[in-house]
């Protein structure tokens, strides 16, 4: 027999933690290769953990709720033979004071992840960095609220922490100096979050928010709260792609084997769009602005629970039509399943929603942070429109749908912000009717 430690896996470039959800397996369970194990979720998207081996889960390390870093050992499953790929087992018995070190080390491993802060609890941005110094630190949220930070509009920085840690249990948090002879005033305590007095009726009935709906609930006003959001409006004449789609969709399903929606189409719109005017392909980092080198597609999709998530189409300025349909087909597809990995929705750079499948004809899109910009998909509506021919104006049935550009004020003027717009809709009314896919 020969035991495998079962290791929170990686699960993205700046995925460092998980929560444990659920155990799917209990100890005692048999188990074989590639066999979910348990579920956990982080700030990003939800996941199952599989086993890599066969064998029976004889020991579990963590308890629903508790916080495991990456690389983290989280089960024990015992496997035939005496050499797994990962086997850990001694060779030899362990000596009883051994035994309890072991034990005394994993109920310590316990208490120290039970004691990572949870950050969604504070109303406070805390950058990547800051969040793990303070967790390497055993730093509470508590703690970290009454630090006064010196960044930007009294954010926390390395510095600040550095400088707390450094006289921590010797210096109050505050700076300001006291007066002789006089009596020290407490550090003011963080001011709770306004909430607004709901008046209950009879036959109301409280709902609590789901995890992910408190993660979109958070990341919305930390959005609203950090950009200046302006908006800018196109209407667009789609008929030549109306027709052309309604030509070509089913010899484009029987020969690629992928269904044509119009929502490759207008990614690859987007895509054009940003790279003629890349100054949309941007992010903001305090005073500094980063020219995206890649334009990867956040493609906002709807889940089946009424929750939003945004996988993400990497380098859609590379595909044609039809790799942009096999990529939105799949994440569509995936994220309805639930399915989603966090490598799924990381590094967007720009973001698209249709609003119009829920037959809104525009909308004001909020941000997805750290991006600079998100266009809304308007409802494809029939409306009479005015024709200009050579021989003259005349009324016609057109298909029409408006853009909606939400975008941040603080580093996009309306000019490029109206362009950028602009130019979708040019590209998307230029369509060629006879083109092939």
């Amino acid at each position: 027999m020969a035991k495998f430690e079962l290791k929170l896996p990686k699960m993205g470039e700046s995925v460092a933690e998980a929560t444990i959800t659920s155990w799917l397996k209990e100890v005692g369970d048999t188990i074989e290769m590639d066999e979910p194990v348990l579920e956990i979720a982080t700030d990003k998207v939800d996941s199952e953990v599989p086993s890599e081996v066969n064998g029976v889960l004889t020991e579990v390390l963590f308890n629903i709720d508790d916080v495991v870093a990456v690389g983290q050992t989280i089960a024990i499953i015992e496997t035939e033979g005496e050499g797994g790929v990962a086997a850990t087992a001694p060779k030899e018995m362990a000596a009883p004071a051994e035994v309890a070190e072991i034990e005394k080390t994993i109920v310590s491993a316990k208490d120290t992840v039970a004691s990572v802060a949870d950050f969604s609890d504070s109303d406070k941005f805390y950058s990547p960095l800051v969040k793990n110094i303070a967790k390497e630190e055993g730093v509470s949220v508590a703690e970290l609220e009454a630090i006064n930070g010196s960044g930007k509009d009294g954010r926390v920085t390395k510095n600040d922490m550095l400088a707390y840690l450094k006289n921590r249990g010797n210096a109050p948090v505050t700076t300001q100096s006291v007066q002789k002879n006089e009596t020290p005033k407490k550090a003011a305590a963080p001011k709770p979050p306004v909430k607004t007095s709901v008046a209950f009726q009879e036959g109301d009935e409280v709902v609590a928010m789901s995890r992910m709906r408190k993660l979109i609930s958070g990341h919305m006003v930390n959005s609203v709260q950090t950009s200046a959001h302006v908006q800018s409006f196109v209407e667009c004449d789609v008929t030549n792609i109306w027709n052309w789609r309604t030509k070509v969709k089913d010899a484009f399903q029987k020969r690629e084997g992928e269904k044509l929606t119009f929502t490759p189409i207008f990614m690859e719109a987007v895509a054009h769009a940003l790279k003629k005017y890349p100054g949309m392909n941007v992010s903001v980092d305090g005073d500094n602005i980063i020219q995206r080198k890649n334009i990867n597609l956040g493609m906002a999709a709807a889940l089946p629970d009424g929750n939003l998530i945004v996988p993400v189409i990497k380098n859609a300025d590379q595909l044609n039509l039809l790799g942009m349909a096999k990529a939105v087909n799949k994440l569509a597809n995936t994220a309805r399943a639930g399915k989603l990995s966090p490598d799924d929705i990381q590094g967007g750079t720009y973001t698209v929603t249709n609003v119009g499948n829920f037959g809104s004809i525009m909308g004001t899109p909020i941000i997805n942070q750290p991006q600079v910009g998100i266009l809304a998909l308007g409802s494809i509506r029939k409306t009479p429109a005015v024709i200009e021919t050579p021989e003259g104006d005349f009324i016609g049935i057109r298909m029409k749908m408006y853009l909606s550009h939400s975008y941040d004020h603080r580093v996009i003027d309306g000019a490029l912000g109206g362009m950028y717009a602009k130019c979708v809709a040019d590209y998307l009314e230029a369509w060629d009717i006879n083109r092939d896919f």
